[in-house]
């Protein structure tokens, strides 16, 4: 039973790290920046969800509701004012961008809301689901159904909506693209809103089964790094491929070597694919 559970735990890990790479992995493909903020987008979902339910007692799947449209707009506006000045520059330029805007609004996050760990307990508690020994929170199944669900509906948008596949024609040649008449700043600023409104939807889902504090940002942001190296870029079926891949490694390290080791072998595993398989497990070399 404890090989049961192994699995199924990080099946529910690797529904929610999908769920945060795969933003990352969007705007990475398809703008070519390697968007440092992604992580602080994380937290502050978080505490969305958090301030909505102490205040309104909203619960958190309707959060998802509010985070969604917010976070498109807070991320679309980002790229049309501020990356879309420099979105021709080299990679060096936009990943000091992007990271100057992180201390921004991570440093602001802390002024607000302090650097203290909060939590979201749901009153009363959905309790568990137990079979056989193995034992599943209720709040984590919701989860990752939800988690599930959001990158179903990513790709769904990205394969049968006019503006997913002039996403996706921008993301494989984006001059053969502006020959076919599409607007590539505007297809810009719509990939990273769906950045940020997934960002902001995987917080509101982290909230529920992790502390909140702006320090968590750069462990969210090094995950979302290594599930986009795991599965391989811009694609929705690496980011959930490298998402799995990296929770059952690390649920089997934490159930053998203890829970403090977790983080190194995700990084060894890192550097491992790095070497023999650096397009990643559903990419194809020398695509970008």
């Amino acid at each position: 039973m404890q090989a049961v559970q192994i699995l199924i735990n990080a099946l529910v890990l690797g529904s929610l790290y999908a769920c945060i790479a795969i933003g990352f992995s969007l705007v990475w493909g398809v703008l070519n920046v390697i968007n440092l903020i992604h992580g602080s987008f994380i937290v502050l979902g978080a505490y969305l969800a958090f301030g909505l339910y102490q205040s309104l007692h909203l619960s958190p799947w309707y959060a998802i509701v509010v985070a969604a449209p917010v976070f498109f707009v807070f991320g679309y506006i980002v790229q049309r004012l501020i990356l879309n000045r420099v979105i021709t520059a080299p990679v060096l330029v936009t990943l000091t961008l992007t990271f100057g805007l992180d201390l921004i609004l991570n440093n602001a996050m802390i002024y607000v809301f302090t650097a203290d760990y909060r939590r979201l307990t749901l009153i009363p508690p959905l309790g568990s689901v137990s079979f056989e020994g193995v034992v599943v929170p209720v709040d984590r199944l919701i989860a990752t159904a939800t988690a599930l669900a959001l990158t179903g509906l990513l790709y769904l948008l990205l394969r049968r909506s006019r503006v997913g596949r002039a996403i996706v024609a921008v993301r494989l040649d984006r001059d053969a693209a502006v020959l076919m008449g599409v607007h590539v700043p505007s297809i810009y600023a719509v990939a990273f809103g769906l950045g940020a409104a997934l960002a902001g939807c995987a917080g509101v889902l982290m909230a529920l089964i992790f502390p909140i504090s702006p320090l968590t940002s750069s462990a969210y942001l090094g995950k979302a790094f290594v599930v986009c190296v795991l599965g391989g870029l811009g694609s929705v079926s690496g980011a959930l491929a490298g998402g799995m891949l990296l929770a059952l490694v690390e649920s089997v390290g934490s159930a053998f070597f203890g829970p403090a080791h977790a983080t190194t072998l995700s990084f060894l595993l890192l550097i491992i694919f790095l070497i023999l398989r650096p397009q990643g497990l559903v990419g194809r070399k020398g695509f970008e």
